[in-house]
C-alpha cells in the first residue's frame, strides 16, 4: 500500500503522530493522537487505525506497553503529504540579505555556497550542504598574478563565477606587465568556449614549433596548461555544521538510542555519526551520491532506508536544485530520519531560490 492509498484518516493520523514525535522523540500514545489529531474519534478507534498502520509498515510499537513510533516508510507517507499541499517560499530576509552581503565581497558561485551551506546549517541546525556546477564550463576569463621570484598564481574563472586556481613556478622572474598581456592574450584567444576546447587548444598550440610563438605567448601557454591539466572537478562542494549532530541537546535527540526494525530511527550512534563525518570528509564520493539522487530542478526528499548508501541510511537528506544560465545549484541538509521535515524543506528551497537571485543579479 502506497502512502496516497491511505485513508484520509489514517493520514491524517500519521501525519500527527509524526509530528508529536519529532518534537518529543518519545513514543505517542492513543490517548494523545486523539486529543491532538482533531479526528473526533474515540482512543479505541485511535488504536485500531493504528494497528492497521504497524501492519502495513508506518510505525512501530517498541514495545507492548509504549505508544507507536514512525518507521522509514512512516516519515515518507508524511513527507508526501506535505509536498502535496506546499506553496513555494522565500528564504527569510536575512538570509538574503546575507547572500547579497557576500557577493558584493565575492560574486563567485563558489563563495555563495559556501555562505549558503553555513546559513542552512545554523538554521535547521543539520549538516548544510551546497553543490554547484556548470555542465558546459565555459571559460570567463584567466588571470596571472604575480607572487614571489617566479611563482605565479593562475587563476581560472568559469561562467558562474566558479574559480579554479593554483600556483606555478614560471621557471624564471616574471614581470607583472607581462603577465597582464600574457592573460590579455588568452582571453581574446579562448574567451567565452569550453573549458574542454581551451585545454585541448593550449595543449595543440604548446606542440607546434616554438618558433611560432614569441617568448611572451609561449609562457602564457604553458603557465594555462599547468592549471587546466589538473582542473578539479567541475562541481564544487561546500559542508557546514558537521559536528551538529554530535551535539544536539539531549531533548532534540530524545531518550533512545538504538534503531529498532522497521527502519525506525530513535537515536543515532556515536560510530554512525563518525561514519557519517567520514563520508562528508570524501567530497567527490558526496558529489556522486548526490549526482545519484537529483536528476534535475526541484525538491529532493530522501529517507532513511531509501538511501542506497549503508552509511546514509540512519539519516535524511533533504535538497533543492536549481539551475540557469549561471550553472546549477543544490543547497541541502542531511540529519537524522527524525527530522522537523517542514522547516528544513522550507528553508533549503527558499535558500536555494535566494542564490539563484543573488546570482544572476551579480551576473
Amino acid at each position: 500500500m502506497s502512502s496516497f492509498e491511505l485513508a484520509d484518516r489514517s493520514r491524517r493520523l500519521l501525519a500527527t503522530l509524526v509530528r508529536e514525535f519529532v518534537e518529543t522523540g518519545e513514543p505517542v500514545a492513543s490517548q494523545i493522537l486523539a486529543r491532538r489529531s482533531g479526528l473526533g474519534v474515540s482512543p479505541a478507534t485511535i488504536r485500531n487505525v493504528l494497528a492497521q498502520l504497524e501492519e502495513t509498515g508506518y510505525v512501530h510499537q517498541p514495545h507492548t506497553s509504549a505508544g507507536r513510533v514512525p518507521t522509514d516508510r512512516g516519515y515518507r507517507a508524511f513527507v508526501d503529504l506535505l509536498l502535496e499541499s506546499r506553496k513555494p517560499t522565500r528564504a527569510p530576509a536575512v538570509v538574503e540579505h546575507r547572500l547579497r552581503e557576500q557577493a558584493e565581497r565575492s560574486p563567485l558561485m563558489d563563495d555563495l555556497l559556501a555562505s549558503a551551506s553555513h546559513l542552512v546549517s545554523r538554521a535547521v541546525r543539520y549538516v548544510g550542504f551546497a553543490l554547484g556546477g556548470s555542465p558546459s564550463a565555459v571559460l570567463q576569463r584567466l588571470e596571472f598574478v604575480p607572487l614571489d621570484g617566479s611563482r605565479v598564481l593562475v587563476v581560472v574563472v568559469s561562467r558562474g563565477n566558479q574559480i579554479a586556481q593554483k600556483v606555478v613556478d614560471a621557471g624564471e622572474d616574471v614581470v607583472p606587465e607581462e603577465l597582464v598581456r600574457a592573460a590579455n592574450y588568452l582571453n581574446t584567444e579562448f574567451g567565452g568556449l569550453p573549458l574542454a576546447e581551451v585545454r585541448a587548444a593550449v595543449l595543440a598550440r604548446l606542440q607546434q614549433e616554438r618558433t611560432l610563438y614569441d617568448r611572451l605567448l609561449a609562457r602564457a601557454l604553458r603557465l594555462a596548461r599547468s592549471t587546466l591539466e589538473e582542473m578539479p572537478n567541475p562541481h564544487t562542494f561546500h559542508v557546514e555544521g558537521a559536528a551538529s549532530l554530535l551535539g544536539r541537546p539531549a531533548q532534540e535527540r530524545g531518550p533512545h538510542r538504538a534503531r529498532l526494525r522497521g527502519g525506525v530511527e530513535e537515536g543515532v550512534s556515536l560510530a554512525t555519526l563518525r561514519a557519517l563525518l567520514e563520508m562528508l570528509e570524501q567530497k567527490e564520493r558526496m558529489v556522486y551520491l548526490l549526482n545519484q539522487y537529483i536528476d534535475g530542478p526541484g525538491l529532493t526528499v530522501v529517507i532513511g532506508a531509501e538511501h542506497a548508501t549503508p552509511g546514509l541510511r540512519p539519516f535524511s537528506l533533504v535538497a533543492s536544485t536549481a539551475s540557469d544560465a549561471t550553472g546549477i545549484r543544490t543547497v541541502g541538509v542531511i540529519g537524522p530520519t527524525r527530522m522537523h521535515y517542514s522547516r528544513a524543506i522550507a528553508f533549503v528551497d527558499g535558500t536555494t531560490q535566494a542564490v539563484s537571485r543573488v546570482l544572476r543579479a551579480a551576473n
